[in-house]
């Protein structure tokens, strides 16, 4: 008798399990103007969503001339601007639809879940109690303490923590920055097409499945994974 290895199910945040461009949107748009820079707008702002602030900020500016501390003194504004908006009574940072399904499907498989995003913890935090998401996942990685998407360091931190083999796991997200980073992890990249980055963009990237719906993920990772779920 043959025992199932330890599966890992990593999943993006933004663009994947809640819809927070138009957020991100605001308050970018609210810091370049604090510092006398361009707006980068929604369209632009949304294909750096899931980079760290910093990078995320310095390819807005581009190419617009900008030193460390003009790119730190936005960070900064962005930070403040996005802590009074979620304080706000009208803030709207909706999960997108079967976030809750599918985490009781992969906990009935007995698979582990996470989190690798770009935002801090304490944004993550927010998401996470907003949406009563608090406690549904064993391992929780940001830019806090990781270099930026496609760096694989939080997928790798994910790995050690939890004791699972990256062929046993894989990154769920919308942004060619997850696909590449799960790809220099070692582990299936599985791509979702109601985020950021158009489909096209993520099969370039390495994506080894796209889906349009939560309840396509586990059906996916058994195809994947060469799991027959009949036999099992």
């Amino acid at each position: 008798m043959t025992t199932d290895p330890l599966r890992l199910v990593i999943f993006d945040c933004d663009g994947t399990l809640v819809d927070s461009q138009h957020a991100i949107a605001h308050c970018m748009d609210h810091a370049f103007a604090q510092h006398g820079l361009d707006c980068p707008g929604l369209e632009n702002t949304r294909t750096i969503i899931g980079l760290s602030l910093p990078e995320a900020i310095t390819k807005l500016a581009s190419p617009a001339r900008v030193d460390e501390d003009i790119i730190a003194a936005v960070t900064a504004a962005y930070k403040t601007a996005f802590f009074t908006l979620r304080q706000t009574p009208d803030f709207h940072e909706p999960l997108f639809p079967g976030v809750h399904e599918v985490l009781m499907e992969i906990d009935g498989r007995k698979w582990l879940s996470g989190v690798a995003t770009g935002k801090a913890r304490r944004g993550l935090d927010a998401v996470l109690a907003r949406n009563e998401l608090e406690g549904r996942f064993v391992t929780l990685q940001t830019c806090d303490n990781h270099p930026s998407k496609p760096n694989p360091a939080m997928l790798m931190a994910a790995l050690e923590e939890t004791g699972v083999d990256a062929p046993n796991a894989v990154i769920v997200g919308d942004t060619s920055y997850d696909i590449e980073m799960g790809r220099a992890a070692g582990m299936i990249a599985i791509g979702v097409d109601w985020g950021y980055h158009d489909v096209d963009t993520l099969h370039k990237s390495g994506a080894h499945a796209v889906i349009s719906h939560f309840d396509e993920l586990t059906t996916a990772l058994d195809t994947i994974w060469e799991i027959d779920r009949d036999a099992a």
